[in-house]
């Protein structure tokens, strides 16, 4: 379909499906078999500029929208959804800093991801905290000028690599989530490291480890808006994020797809190419038409939510339930496309299948999605 992407949109998406082809493709599958960070391919988005596009031009960045971000993720997925999430987990852990940061601290740390020299992460999740972001352990209480963090977070996505880490904790237990607090956490931070890195099904061109904060001092300037703001911030963040997650399963969807219909023309079976039998026709139109729509719904709500509308949550998570759920279905019917060859490491698509799985769980798994759609829906029928 058109989408009328502007000539700037155009040159970002062109030069995404360039390092996608040339520079990932070669290495996707020695990063998925390997589980290893891809600093070789930090290096070429930081050389193009793609970690400017995340940041607003008056922090040094060249873009900062929606749109153009939900453009870059979906292009890099179609080739590896891994790799790019070096990118997309720096956007992530980002944007508490955007969305509730003081001038300063944007001013600190906004220019050093717009130009690549530091990734960013973000910590929310905990053992015991996972679709209930409220059921928060980790403890930040005051200690003169600055906070003393303990607790542990878990399935971080950067987590070891990254920077700048955006931490939520509690600085009032008795207030439950209404306590919660977000803080900036640098590496290298005495009484912060890390445990393990995570053996994943998928996305192992991502490093995702836990976190571990043990008498961390952190200054009171790190604190990221209020006190007790930290479920609001966090909450805000994966209303703006979830649609970088719908384009991250689109791509892995796309990439699936060219897969299986490239493959579809090649195989021979009976004496024709598989593509001529009517059932893998019927399975071809319908990924294409599922990847389509989803395209549709992310491309809308990412103009919507870049024309400034402030409400955007119901949209925000039909875009990650509709697209993830989609990318699920699609990798699946390519594997099914390819027959033994598909199941094989030989071939893309197992992986892609693998990669899609994710994206149905994190940022709020597609059930919390269903139940924050209705939530809102019904809203309006007070």
């Amino acid at each position: 379909m058109e989408y009328f992407l502007t000539e700037e949109q155009q040159e970002i998406k062109e030069i995404a499906r360039k390092i996608a082809e040339e520079k990932i493709k070669p290495v996707r599958a020695k990063y998925d078999e390997e589980s290893a960070f891809p600093w070789e391919i930090v290096e070429v988005f930081k050389q193009t500029d793609l970690f400017a596009v995340l940041v607003p031009e008056e922090y040094d960045g060249i873009s900062g929208k929606v749109m153009d971000i939900a453009i870059i993720t979906e292009e890099l997925s179609r080739v590896c959804g891994g790799i790019g999430l070096s990118l997309g987990g720096t956007g992530l852990g980002m944007y508490p800093i955007l969305i509730s940061g003081s001038e300063e601290q944007k001013q600190k740390y906004l220019p050093l991801i717009a130009n690549g020299q530091k990734l960013a992460a973000f910590a929310l999740t905990e053992a015991n905290a996972g679709s209930d972001a409220g059921g928060l352990e980790s403890v930040a209480l005051k200690d003169g000028d600055d906070y003393i963090l303990n607790g542990t977070k878990q399935w971080i996505t950067n987590g070891g690599e990254a920077d700048i880490y955006t931490v939520f904790a509690l600085t009032d237990k008795s207030k439950g989530a209404r306590g919660a607090s977000c803080f900036i956490v640098e590496k290298g931070t005495a009484g912060f490291s890390f445990g393990k890195k995570e053996d994943k099904m998928g996305i192992r061109g991502s490093v995702t480890r836990e976190l571990i904060f043990e008498d961390c001092r952190i200054p009171q300037e790190n604190l990221i808006g209020r006190e007790g703001n930290g479920f609001m911030i966090a909450m805000k963040t994966l209303d703006k994020s979830r649609p970088m997650v719908a384009a991250q399963a689109i791509g892995i969807a796309q990439g699936a797809y060219e897969e299986a219909a490239r493959y579809s023309r090649q195989r021979i079976q009976f004496g024709k190419p598989i593509s001529a039998n009517q059932g893998v026709q019927f399975m071809l139109a319908d990924m294409a038409t599922q990847i389509e729509a989803a395209r549709a719904l992310v491309y809308c709500t990412a103009r919507m939510m870049d024309s400034g509308v402030k409400r955007y949550a119901k949209e925000s998570a039909m875009c990650k339930l509709f697209a993830s759920d989609m990318a699920m279905k699609v990798t699946v019917d390519a594997v099914q496309i390819l027959g033994g060859y598909g199941y094989m490491k030989e071939y893309p698509v197992e992986k892609m299948m693998r990669d899609a799985k994710i994206t149905q769980i994190y940022e709020g798994t597609n059930q919390i999605q269903r139940s924050v759609i209705a939530s809102n829906l019904l809203k309006e029928f007070k």
